[in-house]
């Protein structure tokens, strides 16, 4: 694989944070694929995913290797994942000592992978091995991130595609720097890419964003997302709304500034309340009018409102920021299964 280089200031690199890069600009033709794989309760169907990925991955031309990271699963999903170790000198499984999390557990494979590319997929089958080999061919093109965009979605309620598509969209809204929208975890990062990100200090991790936050050369494959194989989806609708607000917290500081406007928007009403209350006082020569206490207690309770809403919003970057502090890792490694990695990462031609 190409070597990578990390330079500061001294050598042309930003002060502010390490550079990487390639020593070619060309893509490896005999290069390593990693395809990591966070696994949660995935017995029904982690087999036919490995058997999909086995006859898919051969087309891309690439060596490859596939690592399943076992996330505290409570079935039989870890007795399955070391048959498939046992059996297949090309997969690696690492067994995390209890449930971290999704983003952990992608985080954990991330820092294994020693690819050229890394592709990063879901094992419930919803989104095709199939389209690797496309991801590869616009690696090879010069794309830094290949990410999956879907055409259609499968097996999901009305309900459910569009309030994604809207948090989507705010969430791309509330960023800071480009962000693609109808997009899931299902990518191919180059290994600079991997490299910057699993440079990111940050425990609390959400890789959807902190991937466009590193920047490079990011294009869409399309693709049509297909409903689950087998099992079901381990994501209720709290932990769905829990995820996102996560989300919106470690990526964005737009929820404490719309705070602001929720401030001035309140300093208007209260203003022109006041105006249209002087108005009536003194233009009126009847008995004068006495202030509605349902419109009084409406104000009140909005007021109230968004000033414990403001306080709460702080507070969760502020527990955030107590979290980091404590400098506690994202992840940890009960044992790893399967052939032996050297702790570098091997090396080969470029073209």
């Amino acid at each position: 694989m190409s070597d990578h280089t990390s330079s500061t200031a001294a050598d042309g690199g930003d002060s502010h944070g390490p550079v990487f890069r390639r020593t070619t600009t060309e893509r490896p033709v005999h290069g390593l694929l990693s395809v990591v794989i966070p696994c949660h309760n995935e017995e029904e169907v982690i087999e036919a995913t490995h058997a999909r990925l086995a006859e898919v991955l051969p087309a891309t031309a690439l060596d490859f290797e596939i690592i399943y990271i076992d996330d505290g699963s409570r079935d039989g999903t870890l007795r399955r994942l070391e048959a498939i170790a046992a059996r297949d000198p090309r997969v690696q499984v690492i067994e995390l000592a209890r449930n971290f999390g999704q983003q952990a557990a992608m985080s954990a494979g991330l820092a294994a992978a020693r690819g050229d590319a890394i592709v990063i997929t879901d094992a419930d089958l919803q989104d095709p091995p199939e389209v690797i080999p496309e991801m590869v061919r616009r690696w090879r093109e010069g794309v830094d991130v290949a990410y999956g965009r879907r055409n259609s979605r499968e097996g999901e309620t009305k309900f459910k595609l569009v309030t994604a598509s809207l948090f989507h969209r705010l969430f791309a809204w509330m960023i800071p720097y480009p962000m693609p929208v109808d997009t899931g975890d299902f990518k191919l990062i180059d290994r600079a890419v991997a490299d910057a990100v699993i440079a990111l200090p940050e425990k609390r991790r959400y890789l959807r964003s902190l991937v466009p936050w590193a920047g490079f050369r990011h294009e869409p494959v399309w693709y049509d997302r297909h409903a689950r194989v087998a099992g079901a989806t381990k994501y209720s609708p709290w932990k769905l709304l829990k995820l996102a607000g996560d989300a919106l917290i470690l990526s964005s500081d737009a929820p404490v500034r719309l705070t602001w406007m929720a401030a001035a928007a309140l300093a208007a009403i209260g203003l022109g309340g006041m105006a249209v209350a002087t108005t009536l006082w003194w233009g009126s020569t009847a008995a004068k009018p006495s202030p509605s206490l349902a419109a009084i207690t409406a104000v009140v309770a909005l007021a109230a409102a968004v000033q414990t809403a403001a306080v709460a919003i702080v507070g969760e970057y502020v527990v955030r920021g107590y979290r980091e502090a404590q400098g506690r890792p994202t992840w940890v490694v009960r044992r790893t299964i399967g052939p032996s990695r050297a702790a570098t990462r091997p090396t080969s031609k470029a073209a």
